[in-house]
């Protein structure tokens, strides 16, 4: 899938209780919102959702694997029904408060370890699309996920990250390694290199400077000719 003219959707991590949740908001057209896997509790959940909902934005759910020690960030080997069922529990409570707020989840997107599991784990990625029922699904172009979403007729998103590094075969650098995490001038450049061959732009929640890094993308995208809309709508 993919727009069919020159927008574009701009997301962030969300619900994570490390940023500004707020002010992303302000910039975002969707938020992946962490919904107990890796952060996440029912007030942030809540906080978060209704916000989106007052500005419009889409609301997709960030899950993970069970791991907040972590953040997420430690590859697991999960017995796939588990995993299914994680997934599955994540999703529900998000879209509860969600829907609650006006906002419900409109679609899924993997978050770390999980995240760089299932561009190449068929089992795993599996998984992932028992537990989400028929939601959309955004994830690395090239990956196992989104090949096995379209295969079972599911929609698909393509995104791509401005503030991380790409190995050769379109992999993201893993953190901690030299060149994962990009800066500055580095991240807008990156932003409109990606832009034409993605739905979706995702700058981490996380990251230092992601508030401002998310409002230099924007206005270099809006002064590319590209049009901001969440991709859910397109």
């Amino acid at each position: 899938m993919g727009s069919v003219s020159r927008t574009i959707d701009l997301n962030a991590d969300l619900g994570e209780e490390i940023t500004d949740d707020e002010a992303l908001l302000g910039v975002v057209t969707s938020a992946n919102v962490a919904c107990g896997g890796h952060a996440g509790t029912p007030e942030t959940m809540r906080a978060v959702c209704a916000g989106a909902a007052r500005l419009g934005v889409a609301v997709g759910a960030q899950v993970s694997y069970v791991d907040r020690e972590h953040f997420g960030r430690r590859r697991l080997d999960v017995d796939p029904a588990v995993l299914a069922d994680q997934v599955a529990a994540q999703i529900a409570e998000l879209d509860r408060i969600g829907a609650e707020e006006g906002a419900p989840v409109v679609y899924v997107k993997p978050h770390g370890a999980l995240y760089n599991r299932v561009v190449d784990d068929p089992e795993q990625a599996a998984a992932v699309l028992a537990g989400s029922g028929d939601l959309p699904v955004l994830g690395l172009p090239g990956g196992v996920l989104l090949a096995q979403a379209a295969a079972a007729g599911r929609t698909t998103w393509r995104e791509g990250f401005p503030d991380r590094g790409y190995t050769a075969d379109g992999r993201l650098v893993p953190r901690g390694e030299p060149g994962a995490l990009l800066a500055g001038d580095q991240v807008v450049g990156q932003a409109l290199a990606l832009a034409p061959g993605v739905d979706s732009l995702c700058l981490h929640g996380d990251s230092p400077g992601a508030v401002t890094h998310a409002t230099h993308v924007r206005r270099a995208l809006t002064a590319a000719g590209w049009r901001l809309r969440p991709f859910a709508e397109a």
